[in-house]
């Protein structure tokens, strides 16, 4: 499959297209946040947002660029978002007497906060069984199985990429769901 081919059956929701992209360019775009970042991790969280964010918006690929430097550019500017998230995240530093001191929270749960909880997982798993099987089934692999991504790809028959992608779509959708109500 050529690489034009490949963008215009992506542009009509082929799965194998998107599987031909994704294993096509994920190097470049993960070599690329790996540079960037020097974090194997966040390296690779932004690369699984890179190809979410360009598949759920392939229709809007302009063919006179090259998609990789499409890829790129969705990379660099998602790693910007997380950067300014980060940024405005930080712990306040208060100053005492030319010594800095963090502000510490105690985040340890009290009752009320384990029974809120409760009833959120209660409602989390209703919200869950909403999304389609497959969905289902990698969120229960990866999150209450607590495999990992190998493990998952292992028991699935699927390559690691595909498995990273689908379980972002299901959290999306799970996301989508919840925000519904």
């Amino acid at each position: 499959m050529e690489i034009k081919e490949a963008i215009a059956r992506a542009k009509e929701n082929d799965q194998k297209a998107f599987n031909f992209l994704l294993d096509t360019f994920w190097d470049d775009v993960y070599g690329f946040q790996l540079k960037r970042i020097q974090n194997e991790n966040d390296a690779e969280d932004i690369t699984i947002q890179t190809f979410s964010r360009a598949f759920d918006r392939i229709e809007t690929f302009d063919d006179n660029y090259k998609f990789k430097t499409w890829l790129i550019t969705i990379s660099k500017n998602i790693h910007i978002d997380l950067l300014r998230k980060e940024k405005n995240s930080i712990s306040q530093v208060m100053s005492n007497d030319d010594k800095s001191v963090y502000q510490i929270l105690d985040e340890s749960p009290t009752p009320e906060d384990k029974l809120i909880t409760d009833q959120h997982l209660a409602k989390l798993l209703r919200d869950i069984k909403k999304l389609k099987p497959h969905y289902q089934e990698i969120i229960n692999m990866r999150y209450f199985q607590e495999l990992s991504y190998k493990e998952i790809s292992v028991q699935l028959k699927e390559p690691i990429n595909n498995v990273k992608v689908k379980l972002l779509r299901a959290k999306k959708l799970l996301a989508e769901i919840i925000q519904s109500k």
